[in-house]
């Protein structure tokens, strides 16, 4: 069923962007509902951060239309602003702050734009607590680590209590326990708050684990759009069987890994073990639709992008 205007919170129609002679983004489309996870794939190059930059409102665009949170992002102003929040790969300012410091000054910026349904700015101390970073609210912030710093960058992004989040490679940097922990909080972001999440990431175990969509960009086009599951079924990709049998090991690929094993088992009632079903990783998936769609692309076959989402 196809979202209401009211459903959504960002409608992009044939978005352009051109460099010169080059064309960036050629005919972008897409939709976000209100309340989704949604990461933009794409190889470098591809228009991601253009992308991004149009949406929040930091670069114009050359052609299409284009609405965020019900509002063309080229004229947003600052009651519009203050429902986003945009967490960048880094920042490199403030160097002689402390995270309280920052986060109080910050905050003010968003008190006239508090009303009783949305209370702004969140609280310095809870946010301190939400992000994980109780033990070094008070250092320098050219002190901290690059996982701690990056704690403060979605902080800052998050200090609006917005409805619509911008993450561009939001757990660069970070550990493993970090990377789990910030998951955890776009998980209560998105439950407790419906806040809209749009995110990039190289990360495609992360994007398989956070997003409810995935959208991949290549050469400027959107050439797929989907789940996870979705996307891997759209190219058909076999699923890898492995099992034991008397000792020997064996790996099969398959279509249909239900019926093959099912026939594995009439086949050999006893010594199987150590079985194992892989379906197709967001990483195999993205690899062959991107290289589908590029060798389509570079020869110009008219309809690249269709075969590509096929």
């Amino acid at each position: 069923m196809e979202a209401t205007q009211s459903e959504v919170a960002v409608d992009v129609r044939d978005l352009r962007m051109r460099y010169g002679d080059k064309d960036v983004l050629d005919g972008v489309s897409f939709t976000v509902k209100r309340g989704e996870v949604v990461t933009l794939l794409g190889p470098n190059g591809a228009g991601k951060t253009t992308t991004i930059e149009i949406l929040e409102g930091f670069r114009l665009r050359s052609g299409g239309d284009v609405r965020v949170l019900d509002a063309d992002p080229a004229h947003g102003d600052e009651a519009w602003r203050a429902r986003t929040g945009v967490v960048l790969q880094s920042w490199r300012d403030h160097a002689r702050w402390t995270p309280r410091q920052l986060l109080r000054l910050l905050g003010r910026y968003y008190l006239p734009y508090s009303t009783d349904e949305m209370v702004r700015p969140r609280d310095t101390e809870d946010l301190i607590r939400l992000v994980g970073l109780q033990d070094q609210a008070d250092q320098k912030i050219r002190t901290l680590s690059g996982g701690q710093r990056r704690r403060l960058d979605v902080a800052v992004g998050i200090i609006g209590r917005p409805e619509l989040l911008f993450l561009d490679e939001p757990t660069a940097g970070l550990d493993p326990h970090g990377k789990r922990e910030f998951h955890e909080l776009i998980h209560a972001l998105v439950d407790l708050e419906d806040t809209t999440i749009l995110l990039t990431t190289h990360d495609l175990a992360e994007a398989e684990k956070l997003a409810d969509r995935i959208l991949i960009l290549a050469a400027g086009r959107i050439i797929a759009d989907g789940s996870a599951d979705a996307l891997a079924n759209e190219i058909e990709a076999k699923t890898e069987v492995r099992w034991t049998h008397k000792g020997k090991a064996h790996v099969h690929a398959t279509s249909d890994a239900t019926e093959y094993v099912r026939d594995l088992f009439r086949q050999h009632a006893t010594g199987i073990s150590n079985l194992e079903v892989r379906r197709a990783s967001l990483e195999d998936t993205y690899i062959a639709l991107v290289q589908k769609y590029e060798s389509g692309y570079q020869t110009e076959t008219p309809t690249a992008l269709e075969e590509a989402s096929r």
